[in-house]
C-alpha cells in the first residue's frame, strides 16, 4: 500500500490507494500504548525500558510502518533462525526476508528473546539498565543496525520524550502503571484473573485495566498464538481494553441457541466474543465472509 501523508490541525494522516483516509501514530501516543509492555520486558529480561521503546518508535516509525503495520514487527528483526511466517521488503538490501508475528506483542517479546540468546549482545547484560547511552552504543557496536548514527538516534528520541524515566522507577512522571509492573518478576504476580465459564461452556477472563496478550498467557501457561488463535483476534487488535472477554480454551463450533436478534449493531467478530463460538462457523452459517462489517440492530445470526 503505497502512501501519502499530509498533515491536518497538528494529526498526521495517510491516504492508501483505496483513498482510505489513516490517521498515524505519534511517537507519544506509541509510548502510551506500549509503556507497559516495555516495562515488563525490563522486568524479566533486563533491558531498559527506554531502549525498547526508542528502538520501537524508530524501528517501525512509532508502529506506522508497512513492517509493523501488516507484519506486526516493531523492531526490524529479520529472518535468520526464524521458522514462522514471513515478509519480503527493501531495507540494507533489496527484498531482504524479516519475520512476521500474530500481534505486535509477540513482536516485543521476540525483541527481548532475540537479544537475550545472541552471544554477539551479551555484553549488553553486564551494564547498568539505567544506562541507555551505554545500551544505545552498544547496540550498534553489537551489529544491530548499520546506520552509524544509530545510538545518537536513540538517545535523541529517549531524551526528548523522557523514556528514561520508565528505567527508574517503572512509574513514568510518578504515575502509578498497572499493578504488573510493580512486581519484581513476571513469575511473582500476586493478583491472579478470576476464571468464569460462558453458557456455551468456554472459560474465559475478563481484562482488567492495564492487562496484556503476554500476562494473561504467561499466567495461564499458554502461548501468544494460542490465545490469539482462540479469540479470533482481528489484525487490528494489538491492546486489550479494560472488559474485553479473553478466551483461555477454544470456543464452541456449535451454540446452544438456534439464533439470537441483534439489539444493536455487531460484527461477527464481536458477536464470536459474545457467543463464546468460533468465528469460522458464524461466517458459514450466516454465509457472510466479512468478519468485521457491521450488522445492523434487529438483524438476525444464525448460530447452529
Amino acid at each position: 500500500m503505497k502512501l501519502l501523508a499530509t498533515s491536518i490541525c497538528l494529526s498526521v494522516f495517510v491516504f492508501s490507494q483505496a483513498g482510505e483516509i489513516v490517521k498515524q501514530i505519534s511517537k507519544k501516543e506509541y509510548v502510551e500504548q506500549w509503556r507497559s509492555t516495555a516495562v515488563q520486558q525490563m522486568i524479566q529480561y533486563k533491558i531498559p525500558a527506554s531502549i525498547t521503546l526508542a528502538q520501537g518508535i524508530l524501528e517501525s516509525g512509532s508502529g506506522n510502518s508497512d513492517l509493523a503495520v501488516k507484519g506486526k514487527n516493531h523492531f526490524g528483526i529479520k529472518c535468520a533462525d526464524w521458522t514462522g511466517e514471513t515478509m519480503r521488503m527493501d531495507d540494507d538490501q533489496k527484498d531482504e526476508c524479516f519475520r512476521v508475528y500474530s500481534s505486535a506483542e509477540e513482536s516485543y517479546v521476540d525483541h527481548s528473546e532475540f537479544l537475550k540468546n545472541k552471544s554477539r549482545y551479551k555484553n549488553l547484560f553486564t551494564l547498568d539498565k539505567g544506562d541507555y547511552k551505554a545500551w544505545a552504543k552498544g547496540l550498534k557496536e553489537a551489529g544491530y543496525a548499520t546506520n552509524p548514527k544509530y545510538p545518537d538516534l536513540l538517545i535523541e528520541i529517549i531524551e526528548d520524550l523522557k523514556l528514561y524515566d520508565f528505567d527508574e522507577t517503572g512509574k513514568p512522571n510518578n504515575e502509578k502503571v498497572p499493578d504488573l509492573v510493580a512486581e519484581k518478576s513476571l513469575e511473582t504476580t500476586v493478583v491472579k484473573h478470576t476464571v468464569l465459564i460462558h453458557e456455551n461452556k468456554v472459560k474465559y477472563i475478563i481484562a482488567r485495566k492495564g492487562d496484556t496478550f503476554y500476562r494473561i498467557a504467561k499466567e495461564f501457561g499458554l502461548g501468544l498464538w494460542e490465545l490469539y488463535k482462540y479469540n479470533d483476534f482481528g489484525p487490528k487488535k494489538d491492546v486489550l481494553i479494560e472488559g474485553d472477554i479473553v478466551y483461555i480454551q477454544p470456543k464452541r463450533k456449535r451454540s446452544k441457541k438456534e439464533s439470537i436478534k441483534l439489539s444493536h449493531a455487531m460484527s461477527l467478530r464481536e458477536i464470536s466474543q459474545d457467543q463464546a463460538l468460533k468465528l469460522g462457523t458464524l461466517q458459514k452459517l450466516n454465509e457472510n465472509s466479512s468478519a468485521d462489517q457491521l450488522m445492523a440492530k434487529g438483524e438476525k445470526v444464525t448460530l447452529r
